[in-house]
């Protein structure tokens, strides 16, 4: 069972390995986990207590979610089996390792199996980068779903239990883009038994050791990070309903728990801030006798309250409603002060309620340590052979230092599915699995090729106060503002790099996960470092868009967060004596962003001398805020109302391509689109050949095509547009000097390429880049 809750701070909870062990454990632990029932007979079982379906190879490497449950589920003692990517007409591939004794765990993989097969321009991807050979179509849509159901069907008797990304965004009634339509809660389409979202050790280490007790899954409604259908209201639960908790009240109303700390103690006529004693002498007495009197409020037992958000229909039949429900469920993640939540699906006798838990209670540094310390294999299954896995090979010389994000990006489902408090490794942790990437993994050449997470520069971060911490509901950190009770000191960071970098056989660490600057200009220290040790000749950052607008839809820092970092990043180069650039990422079309704030993002693209080479538009992802605001119109990040904030939304195909366009304004093939905009816009004087303008009035004779990076086969034939450009750029002393060679040079004219950028994070690992002596933007 969960520890109970403090008033003071998020409860704690039982340590991951403080339950007995399972008798199994006397089989000890296998060098794979199991595909096969040959594997099983090797390792002398006669069945497995759970087997593990994912849409995902099986790579034994911590960075992916089957090997970390698998491992962590094998050290509490249970036989772990894995079906790898089994196909799904029929429920026979679902029967290979027989029928498991406590039950099926289902998930997609480490992303959603819908982002992971379609663009977002809905185009299928023919590439897959978590399956053996980069090939697509190893896994069905919504293989969550999917899997679920054939489980079902190979065993009618077995608990299901859903879990991973895929599951956990669509735990309530959402938005599917795919299908343009809100859909219902995953667990009722699936009918599994129980749905963990979030990242589920904990709750699925206390399940499992509750199924292995005798306890029946129906009977399992009390374990934090879960949700299930309930055919019956909860008669033991105070219910609110939360339309009339997030809306004004008349003479008395209730406390708002959507207001910060501060602002409930105002509208009581109290302060959470400590009382300047001068100010509190002048202040007259009645005044301290109202204060007094209004400081005693009742509260509810927030264990024993649920809010209920409108119906799967109500949300579906009004935009409205569906805004509300989302910026509810935002609001109640908080570990230390969320309730309950619970949605009706169905009228009449079919209606069922989908309750979720609050969310589950982050693992403490020596938690993550004994996850993430399991004996990893650190390679693919043997099955696979010599197929390459692209995402293996991306991150087999990483190490994930945290989880956590409490940058709170609306476009963004990191802090929905992993949290805004940071959980963090030990050091000692961090560079012992330095030292066995070093000892045991193949090819190593003494490059770390990242330290990071989420976010590179978030670990040991956190609020300064945990009572502040277990109260506080605001979705982010650091917007509008870093907060000014979040610690934002980076030396632990600083004395990790310090130390990795240390080690013998160690010759570089990189850090490639995506840099939050807004944070790192508040360490200048810690830039430095960075700077002068770990950037491999280029920095990713992501400052999105330069407008307010969208920024504000975002919730990103305006565009001065970035020159300043920029600054500070030119600065500490120089001083190290390297040429090191900037990689910034930027999205098209995302909500609030207006036709007129594309053009000014393409006017500063092209005044800083980049270039787009991938780009990237919106992608409406479940349960993520800016989706809530495609949706709908409106703007979830305030109370919504019939009249409240209507937010500007790009759809149709036409638009969406306007918007690349201008992402990609150097680009002849987007010319004539840019043209007609700008004339329809007034903004004709951004046409025309001089360098002031944003592109030429002339058009090649030649069409080209665009060309994704990430498809080495579609390379682009000689004499196209783009191999024009390219080159042009190649041979002028400035990319914005757009006269035309009469003969395509192709022999020692290649130089370095000027800026390239890369666009919103998807999940997908990024195309591969050049060495950083080939990556050059110009200042």
């Amino acid at each position: 069972m969960n520890a109970p809750k403090s008033l003071f701070a998020i409860p704690q909870a039982p340590h991951l390995n403080s339950y007995p062990k399972y008798w199994a454990e006397c089989f000890g632990r296998a060098p794979f986990l199991p595909m096969s029932r040959n594997e099983m007979d090797q390792l002398g079982w006669d069945s497995c207590d759970i087997i593990l379906v994912t849409g995902d190879a099986y790579v034994d490497h911590p960075s992916f979610g089957m090997a970390i449950i698998g491992r962590l589920l094998e050290s509490q003692g249970f036989r772990v089996g894995i079906i790898s990517q089994p196909t799904w007409q029929n429920a026979e591939p679902f029967k290979t390792l027989g029928k498991p004794n406590l039950y099926f765990g289902v998930t997609a993989g480490n992303m959603d199996s819908m982002i992971n097969g379609y663009t977002a321009d809905r185009k299928i991807r023919k590439d897959d980068a978590y399956t053996a050979g980069g090939m697509g179509g190893k896994r069905p849509d919504r293989c969550s779903l999917v899997y679920a159901q054939r489980c079902q069907e190979a065993f009618p008797e077995v608990p299901i239990i859903m879990g991973g990304i895929e599951a956990s965004l669509r735990r309530i009634a959402h938005y599917d883009y795919w299908q343009d339509k809100v859909r219902r809660s995953i667990l009722i389409d699936a009918k599994a038994d129980i749905l963990l979202y979030g990242n589920a050790e904990r709750a699925l280490v206390e399940i499992s050791h509750r199924l292995a007790r005798g306890e029946k899954i129906r009977d399992i409604q009390d374990v934090r990070g879960t949700a299930f259908v309930r055919r019956k209201p909860a008669t033991d639960f105070l219910e609110i309903d939360s339309t009339q908790v997030d809306a004004p009240g008349k003479i008395d109303p209730p406390v708002n728990p959507y207001l910060m700390p501060d602002e409930q103690a105002a509208a009581q006529g109290e302060s959470c801030a400590k009382a300047n004693p001068d100010e509190t002498s002048q202040k007259p007495s009645s005044t301290q006798v109202v204060q007094i009197h209004l400081s005693t409020k009742k509260r509810l037992d927030r264990d024993r309250t649920v809010i209920r958000l409108p119906s799967y229909e109500a949300v579906k039949r009004d935009a409205v409603l569906y805004a509300h429900a989302s910026r509810i469920l935002h609001l109640e993640t908080n570990p230390g002060n969320a309730r309950a939540l619970v949605q009706q699906h169905g009228i009449g006798p079919s209606t069922r309620d989908v309750w979720l838990t609050p969310p589950p209670i982050p693992l403490t540094t020596e938690e993550m340590d004994f996850v993430f310390d399991q004996p990893y294999a650190r390679a693919p299954h043997p099955s696979y052979g010599d197929a390459k896995i692209p995402a293996w090979e991306m991150i087999r010389f990483s190490v994930n230092i945290m989880r956590g994000c409490f940058g709170g990006c609306t476009f963004c489902s990191i802090t929905e599915h992993e949290g805004r408090i940071i959980q963090n490794r030990s050091a000692n942790s961090i560079i012992k699995e330095i030292e066995d990437i070093r000892d045991k993994v193949p090819g190593f050449t003494g490059v770390i090729s990242d330290l990071g997470g989420p976010t590179a520069n978030m670990y040991r971060i956190a609020c300064k106060s945990k009572e502040i911490e277990a109260h506080c509901r605001k979705p982010s950190c650091v917007y509008p503002d870093v907060c000014p009770n979040l610690n934002t000191d980076h030396t632990p960071l600083i004395q990790l790099y310090r130390r990795a970098r240390g080690l013998p056989g160690v010759k570089k660490i990189l850090i490639s996960s995506g840099l939050r600057y807004d944070l790192a200009v508040k360490a200048p220290a810690y830039i430095k470092e960075l700077v002068t040790h770990h950037v491999g000749g280029y920095l990713k950052i992501a400052p999105e868009h330069t407008e307010g607008g969208p920024l504000s839809k975002m919730m990103k820092p305006g565009i001065g967060s970035y020159n300043k970092f920029k600054e500070l990043f030119d600065k500490y180069s120089k001083e190290a004596g390297k040429e090191q650039y900037l990689i910034p990422y930027f999205i098209a079309a995302h909500p609030g962003t207006s036709d007129e704030d594309m053009m000014h993002l393409a006017i500063w693209l092209k005044q800083n001398n980049f270039r787009a080479d991938q780009v990237q538009t919106f992608y409406p992802s479940p349960m993520a805020t800016a989706t809530a605001m495609y949706h709908t119109n409106k703007n979830p990040l305030r109370k919504v109302t019939q009249d409240s904030e209507s937010v500007d939304i790009v759809r149709g195909e036409k638009r969406r391509r306007l918007h690349k366009a201008f992402l990609r304004y150097h680009d002849a093939n987007n010319w004539p689109l840019l043209r007609d905009a700008l004339k329809k816009m007034g903004r004709a004087d951004l046409i025309g050949n001089g360098k002031h303008h944003l592109i030429p009035s002339y058009q090649p004779q030649t069409d080209g095509s665009y060309q994704s990076s990430r498809k080495k086969n579609s390379s682009q034939p000689l004499g196209s547009a783009k191999a024009v450009l390219r080159t042009r750029s190649q041979i002028a002393p400035n990319p914005r000097d757009f006269t035309i060679p009469e003969k395509v040079k192709t022999k020692n004219t290649a130089q370095p390429t000027r800026g390239r950028i890369l666009t919103q994070h998807t999940g997908l690992p990024p195309r591969s880049m050049r060495s950083s002596k080939s990556i050059k933007t110009a200042k």
